[in-house]
């Protein structure tokens, strides 16, 4: 890679930090080309060079910001033990007080269900790994249990925000985080061998 290729993918790994911090923080409509361009000390002429249009900055900055948050998704493999601990960290009170540094499905999906599809589709494709990581930790053969916890993880973060009352957002958590640790034992069915 040449020089000006080099800081070419400096300048674009710059952008593309600050979209995302830009995006979890305030979402999708947050940034604006220009204030971002300048923020990073790049000309507005210079976004075009890096970007075909904003809609793909913005594909872009969101699957940096799905990447940079998925230290609190589970893992893969790990067991029962890991899912716990990814549900302890989860739908922990630091968790929803860092939305700017934390998952980005739980600050951002209500954004991208109204976004372009070429957004929806990156996200798309995390959640399904989110989701398949998860029924791997729960040692599931189907996805029905981590569709719900993974759903359920990510709307109580997102509620928990929205509450105004900093002991009811606690309780919220602290009541979704109870009944998630229940799948730590396997499941009625699997128990007993019987398949619905």
């Amino acid at each position: 890679m040449g020089h000006s290729q080099a800081e070419k993918a400096q300048s674009r790994g710059r952008i593309l930090r600050e979209a995302a911090d830009q995006i979890r923080d305030g979402g999708l409509e947050s940034v604006s080309v220009g204030k971002l361009m300048k923020s990073v000390n790049l000309t507005h002429g210079g976004f075009y060079g890096h970007f075909a249009s904003r809609a793909d900055l913005l594909a872009q900055a969101l699957k940096r910001a799905l990447v940079d948050g998925a230290r609190r998704s589970p893992k893969g493999s790990g067991g029962a033990r890991a899912f716990a601990n990814g549900v302890k960290d989860y739908l922990s009170r630091n968790h929803r007080d860092s939305r700017s540094t934390g998952c980005a499905v739980s600050a951002l999906v209500s954004d991208v269900g109204r976004a372009d599809a070429q957004s929806k589709t990156v996200m798309a494709a995390y959640i399904e790994d989110y989701i398949g990581a998860t029924r791997q930790q729960l040692g599931d053969e189907d996805d029905s249990r981590a569709m719900f916890a993974v759903s359920a993880m990510v709307g109580a973060l997102a509620l928990s925000r929205v509450m105004t009352d900093s002991a009811r957002s606690d309780a919220l958590l602290h009541g979704v985080r109870k009944q998630l640790m229940a799948f730590d034992e396997p499941n009625e069915s699997a128990r007993s061998g019987n398949k619905d």
